[in-house]
């Protein structure tokens, strides 16, 4: 079997003026509503002020109300928002319990392919057995930690290399 090229965000960039694709609640869903934001930071600290964040959960099931994808770009501040329902533990490898996530991919300068990453959530009980979480040496698991700074909002900053930098997966 032969891998595929991989692709840039393209064409596609426009679809990041419709704010509408960062609101996974838009058309109706039910559910815990949170908000997760965060910065996105280059190797020198600075924002990245050009880069595309995109979201994917499966937990809950995605149907009519609610897509389960969502797109956003950072402001000038290097910001990303999404408006989306908390997700619940799901299977995972071997059937193990996943602790409640968000797969995250970063677009941006400078990369000539995405990057993949987690985003789970400070104090969540299952963290502690995720299969995944726990392939992370311990002192890196926090870049993957959203941290609650306010009611039903998440902060998650992602470092894209450097000093704290975002543990990043192969997919």
């Amino acid at each position: 079997m032969r891998t595929t090229t991989s692709q840039t965000i393209g064409p596609y960039w426009h679809l990041l003026e419709d704010k509408s694709w960062a609101d996974l609640t838009r058309f109706g869903a039910a559910g815990e509503v949170i908000t997760l934001e965060g910065h996105v930071y280059d190797g020198e600290g600075a924002p990245m002020t050009d880069a595309c964040v995109e979201i994917w959960q499966a937990s809950p099931a995605a149907d009519e109300n609610f897509t389960g994808f969502g797109r956003a770009a950072t402001d000038s501040s290097g910001r990303f928002e999404f408006k989306t329902l908390k997700p619940g533990p799901l299977p995972g490898p071997g059937n193990a319990l996943q602790a409640p996530h968000i797969a995250v991919t970063v677009l941006a300068r400078g990369l000539l392919i995405h990057v993949n990453t987690r985003c789970y959530f400070e104090g969540a009980a299952e963290n502690e057995n995720d299969p995944i979480l726990n392939l992370v040496a311990p002192e890196r698991r926090g870049t993957l930690l959203a941290r609650e700074v306010s009611a039903g909002v998440w902060r998650l900053d992602i470092r894209m290399q450097g000093e704290g930098e975002t543990v990043f997966f192969e997919i």
